[in-house]
């Protein structure tokens, strides 16, 4: 049994910055890839992040430059550092180990001013 727990979300203004986390706990491996994920009303749940056991990482277009995912193997926590947050990256944000059905509970992040 795996859980993943987020926090970090909140209201920011545009230009802002905010880092979220996600902590793994159970049966769990840090080599597992793990993604951050967003969903903004009416839109489709998208990839913005991810991280592979290599440390490599991959970041869709819309965030590129701006997000940065690390982790920390000895914390077992990943973080997702947003930098330069726009009104389009308001929504609610999710880490998942890709390929599971592992998924953190979602922590809602809103840009305006």
């Amino acid at each position: 049994q795996v859980q993943i727990a987020e926090s970090g979300g909140g209201l920011v203004q545009p230009g802002g910055s905010l880092r979220l986390s996600c902590v793994a706990s159970g049966t769990y491996s840090m080599l597992y890839a793990t993604g951050w994920y967003r969903q903004a009303p009416g839109k489709e749940r998208e990839l913005v992040a991810s991280i592979y056991s290599t440390g490599n990482t991959e970041y869709a277009d819309s965030v590129k430059g701006r997000f940065t995912i690390s982790r920390d193997n000895a914390k077992n926590t990943y973080y997702l550092q947003m930098n330069s947050l726009k009104p389009e990256d308001t929504a609610v944000y999710y880490c998942r180990v890709i390929g599971t059905n592992w998924w953190s509970q979602g922590t809602q992040v809103t840009v305006s001013s």
